[in-house]
């Protein structure tokens, strides 16, 4: 009856959906291979029972699990922040700033204490100097530059799951721990889009190369990339909550090789080399995103070279994930 209802019901339909659904390359990949298997191999070996009913972990040496998260994603890059100028890592943090992100991923599992996972998680990344406005006074540089950002995240990553309780081999009979805490860490391929809202609309700031990324004026300072490589890091801890499934709590840390997550990096440039290579619109929007101090006060000035970002901490994201997974096996 579950194979029909597969086959018959929700395979075509399923389908035919994913033909509309928006986005790049990266979503649209890892959504086409997640739907495959679960729509495939899934219902072929549903019927996969555990070998004991004490024994929460398949009688074979691997096991499959396929399943999805819910997150809360977040950012530290160079806006935004707590007071004075800047901390690392979570003292520096604003939870206000968090975005729903979601993932869907498959693992294969040697012995329950490695495992190897493909995922695909997308969400967004956000963060704005006006945070501050309530510090302004122990924060005045930050709050008075008055830029921001909001970028979408698409990212596939391959990860290594280590189980420490499991280096030890578990039989029939044995107590087996239902919680087990894990490390996790891989390597990713992550895209972003850097964009700030002006006069109501989001406008790329990428093309606009608000530091003069890709002017010969500054051929130290190339034009950053929208697709890049990052370095998935972090913990986790997984419950299993039946014989087929289970429930995890995950954070996850990106290092990534860019300071332009968030279009800011280094210095101030001289204004007047924008309409060296835009005009129009494109110029109005550079001039305007590039340094937005008028916005707070417009006699605030500022010279060429002034620090605008700190290129000596790269940017990077994480997520806090609730992720719930379906044990199985092959049967081959």
């Amino acid at each position: 009856m579950l194979n029909f209802l597969f086959s018959s019901v929700i395979q075509p339909y399923a389908f035919s959906m994913f033909e509309i659904i928006p986005g790049n390359f990266l979503k649209r990949a890892t959504i086409s291979f997640a739907v495959f298997v679960l729509l495939w191999i899934v219902p072929q070996h549903a019927s996969a029972q555990l070998s004991s009913a004490n024994d929460p972990y398949f009688s074979d040496d691997y096991s499959y699990e396929l399943g999805l998260s819910f997150a809360a994603m977040n950012c530290f890059t160079d806006l935004g922040g707590k007071k004075g100028n800047g901390h690392n890592f979570f003292s520096d943090i604003n939870p206000g700033n968090s975005e729903f992100a979601g993932s869907i991923y498959l693992s294969a599992s040697y012995r329950s204490f490695i495992a190897v996972r493909f995922e695909g998680t997308f969400g967004a990344v956000k963060a704005s100097d006006n945070v501050l406005a309530k510090i302004k006074n122990e924060s005045p540089y930050r709050y008075q530059r008055n830029l921001s950002f909001k970028s979408s995240i698409d990212e596939v990553t391959l990860l290594a799951e280590i189980h420490p309780l499991f280096f030890k081999r578990y039989h029939v009979g044995e107590k087996i721990p239902r919680i087990s805490p894990y490390f996790v860490g891989g390597i990713g391929i992550f895209s972003f889009n850097p964009t700030a809202k002006l006069a109501g609309k989001w406008i790329d700031l990428q093309p606009l190369s608000t530091e003069g990324e890709g002017f010969p004026e500054y051929p130290d300072r190339k034009p950053y990339k929208l697709t890049q490589f990052n370095i998935p890091l972090g913990l986790g801890v997984k419950m299993n909550i039946s014989q087929n499934f289970n429930l995890s709590i995950e954070g996850v840390s990106r290092i990534l090789f860019t300071d332009y997550l968030d279009d800011v990096s280094t210095n101030y440039i001289d204004k007047e080399i924008f309409s060296n290579y835009f005009t129009g619109t494109t110029l109005s929007n550079a001039l305007l995103l590039n340094n937005r101090k008028y916005e707070i006060d417009p006699t605030l000035t500022t010279s060429i070279n002034e620090q605008r970002g700190n290129p000596s901490k790269k940017d990077s994201y994480f997520t806090i994930n609730l992720k719930l997974g379906y044990v199985f096996q092959l049967g081959l």
